[in-house]
């Protein structure tokens, strides 16, 4: 799950975007088939620190600084209390850089990755980028994420299908889950 929070889904939020919420009923039947069959579950979330220079900030305004209004999850999609289930924080567009996901997912022989969440011609692109780059079969859910950006969401889907992993139904991806 990628930024499923309240900066991109709550109305008033500097990062919402109305679309938004049509991934919501998609990623929350993700997680719920991803719990229900004990697998790891991600959610990568933007954390950057409050009252420090931060390297996005030179493109984007700030947004998600820990403990602020736009941080916390949207209801429902928290990490629940399983050892299958982790915060991945991340200070960059992609979940992969500057974290430890990597190691994480290899010492637990993860080798494909069933992704959802916003926005796809941004952190789910940088996202699916890396885990490609790492070796790891992709599996991009086309319900499960979109963007306030409509055309760079689709020149996003066809890039990533044709180059980087495979866009997939929800059907598709809660079968393999």
């Amino acid at each position: 799950m990628i930024d499923v929070l309240d900066a991109f889904f709550a109305p008033g939020k500097p990062a919402y975007y109305p679309d938004s919420v049509k991934v919501l009923e998609p990623c929350r039947q993700l997680l719920d088939k991803a719990r229900e069959a004990d697998r790891l579950v991600v959610h990568a979330v933007e954390r950057h620190r409050p009252g420090l220079a931060d390297f996005e900030h030179k493109k984007i305004p700030v947004h998600c600084e820990i403990g602020d209004d736009q941080s916390p999850y949207v209801a429902g999609f928290a990490p629940v209390d399983r050892p299958n289930e982790v915060e991945l924080p991340k200070r960059r567009y992609s979940a992969f850089y500057g974290t430890d996901l990597d190691l994480m997912l290899r010492e637990q022989g993860v080798e494909t990755l069933v992704i959802g969440g916003v926005k796809t011609n941004v952190c789910v692109r940088a996202t699916v980028q890396d885990a490609f780059a790492a070796g790891y079969e992709i599996l991009l859910v086309k319900e499960a994420t979109n963007s306030n950006r409509p055309h760079l969401a689709e020149a996003s889907l066809e890039d990533i299908d044709r180059y980087f992993g495979s866009v997939v139904s929800l059907e598709q991806a809660l079968e393999r889950l």
